[in-house]
């Protein structure tokens, strides 16, 4: 039997039951890898703060995701940026098929999660991304002095609610219940709070206006009053930010694993499903408590009994332990506190010398921010050309000089790639800022046959803007999909444009949430895209 790209364990999700696993499996020496589309955190990546974890005083939810990923991958868990497209579970070989190839290992641990629950309530849809929004870290700072609502009575509601209070004139709290259904001390805090105002027994039931929100309707479950709520005079829109709870992401393990009637994967209380090798981990699971805490519970309980699992299947197939080897990290992020000396690691990989071409127009500031931010980074190697050039020079090298200032990659023959970077790629976009130039030098991140056939498809001239903030952590993965299509087929253009510093973009479209994906200067498609995704979308509009 070849061994030699068999892993141990593959964990499907890198969410903090999928990372916890991670570093249990880590710590005991399985070959291990973590597959997951989005950036790793799940859930709690999305989260502002996290003050009920034992032992963590208080902190992001970002930094908390960062922290369980680098702690996994110091006990030599590999992480793959990807897309699960199928999973093949029966017999002792497990097949995981994704958009950069096939994986096989011994064991799998399912910790795929969940997604927030649409109401469906009347103009949810339409304006989704208009004044629509699932999370308050990524879209709060749209509505700063405009009203908003929260919809939802259970723990992440009534934190989310606190916090949008940093943003908003005035918080309303919309409880389907009669009361909260978290912790008293979490619920005390919303209700307690001056600048936020509480609604029991009642439900949204329509919202609507023009472009953006102007008005949204209410009923009193109880008594079936309805109430009205306009935009005040003067204020441009407001926010409706849901927190109803989630939808488990079992879809591909339907008639695969055991579900039961919600879609939640069934386990025994030591995670393992009804395929033997095979746990599930997290949300993505019946449980009584969907927590932090809870989830990273599950994550060691999986990940110990795959390691008893694993070793017993060894002894019976014959296979011979082996020194871990693994992959290079395939997510490409390398943010730590050691930043410069990881980058020089990151140019020594690069087969070619890539170019920054900088345009200093417009906000003389932000120009200034950018030319600071790039002189720097291009410091850091020879590898790493960095130079101004004019907005009339970026036109003819074939690119849109139409948000400036702006970084636009070019390849070793000086020509562009079709990548761009409007305002400094900080935040979490210095990961996708990274990558760009990763992907131009070479060897860049893999793709499979089925996923490259998708993008040369591509036959028809196509701009894509991609609307962010720097404190999304959904944001980077977007761009840096549209921007692999971009350098894959010249057809394509993708521009980063961070729109706190663009308002002009935010306004014309008016987007109140992101990642916000605009297909030629014309629709808008809010929400996180795969590569695949993204492609069709350019296929349907262009």
């Amino acid at each position: 039997m070849d061994t030699k790209n068999l892993y141990d364990l593959i964990i499907l999700g890198s969410g903090s039951a999928g990372m916890s696993a991670g570093i249990y499996a880590g710590r005991a020496r399985l070959k291990t890898l973590v597959i997951d589309k989005a950036r790793a955190g799940g859930q709690i990546s999305i989260t502002n703060e996290v003050a009920n974890y034992p032992g963590v005083l208080n902190i992001s939810g970002p930094e908390l995701s960062d922290n369980m990923k680098k702690q996994a991958q110091s006990f030599g868990a590999k992480f793959l940026d990807a897309e699960v497209t199928a999973v093949d579970l029966e017999g002792d070989i497990k097949t995981v098929r994704t958009t950069n190839g096939d994986y096989k290992a011994l064991s799998v641990i399912a910790a795929t999660g969940a997604v927030p629950r649409v109401l469906g309530f009347k103009g949810e849809q339409e304006f989704r991304g208009r004044g629509i929004g699932y999370c308050a870290t990524c879209d709060g700072e749209f509505f700063t002095g405009m009203d908003v609502f929260v919809i939802g009575g259970g723990y992440a509601a009534a934190e989310e609610a606190v916090f949008l209070t940093r943003y908003a004139k005035k918080v309303r709290l919309i409880v389907r219940e009669p009361d909260f259904t978290c912790a008293r001390a979490v619920a005390e805090k919303a209700l307690n709070h001056p600048k936020i105002e509480v609604f029991f027994n009642t439900e949204i039931v329509e919202v609507g206006g023009d472009n953006v929100l102007k008005y949204a309707e209410f009923v009193n479950n109880q008594t079936g009053e309805r109430t009205r709520y306009e935009v005040p005079e003067g204020d441009l829109t407001f926010g409706v930010f849901i927190f109803a709870g989630y939808v488990p992401q079992s879809k591909l393990f339907e008639g695969v694993l055991e579900l039961d009637e919600f879609g939640y994967v069934k386990t025994d209380e030591d995670m393992r499903t009804n395929i033997e090798g095979v746990f599930a981990a997290g949300d993505i699971r019946p449980k009584k408590l969907r927590q932090l805490v809870t989830a990273v519970a599950d994550g060691a309980i999986a990940a110990i009994e795959a390691e008893k699992y694993v070793n017993e299947k060894k002894r019976q197939l014959g296979i011979a332990e082996t020194e871990e080897s693994g992959e290079e990290n395939a997510d490409g992020e390398f943010l730590d506190d050691e930043i410069k000396e990881q980058l020089k690691d990151i140019f020594e990989r690069f087969e070619r010398k890539v170019t920054i071409a900088a345009v200093l127009e417009g906000d003389e500031e932000l120009s200034s921010e950018l030319k600071g931010f790039l002189t720097d980074f291009a410091a850091l190697s020879d590898k790493v050309e960095l130079k101004f050039i004019s907005g009339s020079e970026l036109k003819a090298l074939g690119a849109s000089a139409d948000v400036l200032p702006t970084a636009a990659v070019l390849d070793a023959d000086g020509k562009y790639t079709g990548m761009q970077f409007g305002g400094v790629p900080g935040g979490h976009e210095f990961n996708s800022f990274v990558i760009a130039l990763y992907n131009a030098a070479g060897p860049g991140q893999e793709i499979s046959d089925e996923t490259m056939s998708k993008i040369s498809s591509i036959n028809k001239k196509a701009n894509l803007k991609i609307g962010i903030s720097l404190s999304c952590p959904l944001c980077p993965d977007v761009v840096a999909a549209s921007q692999l299509i971009a350098l894959k087929n010249r057809n394509v253009e993708a521009q980063m444009v961070d729109i706190s510093r663009f308002p002009e973009i935010k306004n014309k479209y008016a987007i109140m949430s992101v990642p916000a994906l605009i297909v030629n200067d014309e629709k808008v498609h809010f929400g996180k895209k795969s590569i695949e995704e993204i492609a069709a979308i350019i296929m349907a509009e262009s």
